[in-house]
């Protein structure tokens, strides 16, 4: 063997030994079991540690294997039952609530907001005791109590929601709720879209036969079934020959036309909400006194007693009252520019000196005063010169600007172009689902 080593070059031999020395090296340098900086050296044998255990980790190890074995239950919540009303009426004693609702502190706080027509699903094993309770929240979220050990936890559970969109549009031929119940929008919807171009439009007094709209809107789906409409993303509003165009920025949820100008104005076109209102198809309303056509320096709006009247904008209540004419009224001013009036309310909600927000419910619509019948008489000031509500230049809210537009601007742009997109594979006006 040796007279084979002598036999190999001395640069061959010296390279052996130099990458036997690092083998050697190597192996000295390695640790027994861990380096004493780990940390690991600094536990002490026999001393109990605490170790951090996630509720989802116990929860969904659990769940599985044991929704296999549990015997289930749904029971509907009745109207006024409280949470021991309903465990009484199933069979089940107030000592498994109690210890349900003393394991954790958001579990009472979940048993304890039970509304009529919740259902609550309950998990029961051979014992008949408690081991899992479910409480629907919404469509996509539940609350899971499970049993661990002697205690309970509990965890909120979502469903990942996917959207996609959808599209539709109506042409109005006798009013605008119609017309969007014809074109698949939900109630909120409708609202939503009529909050939109509220601050352009007088929804109560200013659509006409033949105005139309499109809109763009979010479908929600769940493990793919249908889970009901979302957002309005883009939508344009044809009243009376003008056209009005909003976008959703998603950012903030707020509407801006395609330059990034806000939707939002510093007044509400009508004080009233549209569907309390009598008539939206004539635009010659008679004076409800005198019987004339000729404008009496305000816009009237007939509706039911007890109709909700809104601040038409930011303010301070300037007068609160009543006398024989305007009967329960009140004014608010805005600035030193603006003044709105509201006369012939049933109730007063507010004071003199009170401030106000745009939207907040000041009374009621009623017949006080020197009317024929119920009515609001609403009039808007511009330093002190009345005028049309209905069609006076508005300020406008703050709009984007700077990075804020640009980003805007691009996604406004791509917004717009599915707008145009999606009226293509529409029939009639029947929504046709279309994904992204």
């Amino acid at each position: 063997m040796l007279s084979k080593l002598t036999r190999i070059p001395v640069i061959h031999r010296i390279l052996i030994g130099l990458c036997s020395a690092g083998i050697v090296v190597t192996i000295a340098t390695i640790p027994d079991t861990v380096a004493p900086d780990s940390g690991f050296y600094k536990l002490t044998v026999g001393q109990t540690y605490p170790i951090e255990i996630r509720k989802e980790a116990l929860i969904s190890h659990e769940k599985n294997s044991l929704n296999q074995q549990l015997s289930w239950e749904t029971h509907t919540v009745k109207s006024g039952e409280s949470a021991s009303v309903l465990f009484s009426r199933i069979g089940l004693g107030y000592s498994q609530l109690l210890k349900l609702t003393s394991s954790d502190k958001e579990i009472e706080n979940q048993l304890t907001r039970l509304r009529p027509g919740d259902k609550l699903k309950f998990g029961f094993n051979q014992d008949q005791d408690i081991v899992q309770l479910i409480r629907p929240i919404s469509k996509f979220e539940t609350y899971r109590i499970s049993k661990v050990g002697d205690s309970y936890i509990g965890l909120f559970e979502k469903q990942d929601i996917e959207t996609q969109l959808n599209y539709t549009k109506a042409t109005i031929t006798s009013n605008f709720w119609n017309a969007s119940i014809g074109a698949g929008l939900n109630p909120n919807q409708i609202m939503e879209l009529a909050g939109i171009f509220g601050w352009d439009i007088d929804f109560a007094l200013d659509i006409r036969e033949g105005d139309n709209f499109k809109v763009l809107y979010e479908e929600k789906y769940v493990e793919g079934e249908y889970a009901g409409k979302g957002n309005i993303i883009a939508a344009s509003f044809t009243n009376r020959g003008d056209t009005f165009t909003a976008i959703r920025n998603d950012k903030n949820g707020n509407f801006y036309e395609p330059n990034g100008r806000a939707m939002k104005k510093a007044f509400l076109r009508s004080p009233i909400n549209f569907r309390y209102v009598s008539s939206n198809f004539n635009p010659r309303r008679l004076h409800p006194v005198t019987g004339q056509r000729k404008a009496h320096r305000g816009t009237d709006y007939v509706a039911p007693v007890g109709t909700p009247i809104w601040a038409a904008g930011d303010g301070v209540v300037d007068k609160a009252g009543y006398n024989q004419f305007n009967g329960n009224y009140v004014f608010i001013r805005h600035s030193n520019t603006y003044i709105t009036k509201y006369l012939h309310m049933t109730k007063r909600y507010v004071r003199a000196g009170q401030r106000v927000k745009q939207g907040e419910t000041i009374g009621t619509l009623g017949g006080t005063g020197r009317v024929t019948g119920p009515h609001l008489h609403y009039e808007f000031l511009v330093n002190g010169v009345h005028k049309d509500a209905r069609t006076v230049s508005l300020p406008q809210s703050k709009s984007l600007t700077g990075k804020d537009k640009k980003e805007f601007e691009i996604v406004a742009k791509e917004r717009l172009k599915q707008l145009e997109q999606y009226s293509q594979f529409i029939v009639g006006n029947h929504p046709v689902i279309n994904h992204e």
